[in-house]
C-alpha cells in the first residue's frame, strides 16, 4: 500500500466516526491524524472516496463552506445529503457551523 493510500484511509476512518447530522473540516481531520497542515490532503482524500462507503459530504472547509461539492453527482447531492440529515445550508455554505 502506498503512504498516499494509506494516509487516505486513514482520513476514511475518522470521516467514518462523524456521526449523522453532524460535520468536520478538512483540517480538523487533518489535525486529529497529526498532520495539521495536510487539509488540502485530506480533501484529495475525500475526493476519492465515493465509492467506499465514507461520508465525504460530511467534510467541509473550515468556513463550513461545501467545497467539495462539485465531485459529487448531481447539481447539489452533497447539500441535499447534508439537509437529509437536518443540517442548515445556505447559499453552500453550513449556517451555525
Amino acid at each position: 500500500m502506498s503512504k498516499s493510500s494509506n494516509f487516505f484511509e486513514k482520513c476514511y476512518e475518522v470521516a467514518r466516526q462523524i456521526p449523522f447530522g453532524r460535520v468536520t473540516s478538512y483540517g480538523a481531520i487533518a489535525k486529529y491524524l497529526a498532520v495539521p497542515r495536510s487539509a488540502r490532503a485530506v480533501g484529495y482524500a475525500m475526493t476519492a472516496s465515493h465509492a467506499k462507503d465514507v461520508p465525504a459530504h460530511r467534510v467541509v472547509n473550515r468556513n463550513g463552506l461545501l467545497t467539495g461539492k462539485h465531485h459529487f453527482d448531481g447539481i447539489n447531492l452533497m447539500q441535499q445529503l447534508l439537509e437529509n440529515e437536518g443540517i442548515q445550508v445556505k447559499e453552500n455554505q453550513i449556517q451555525n457551523f
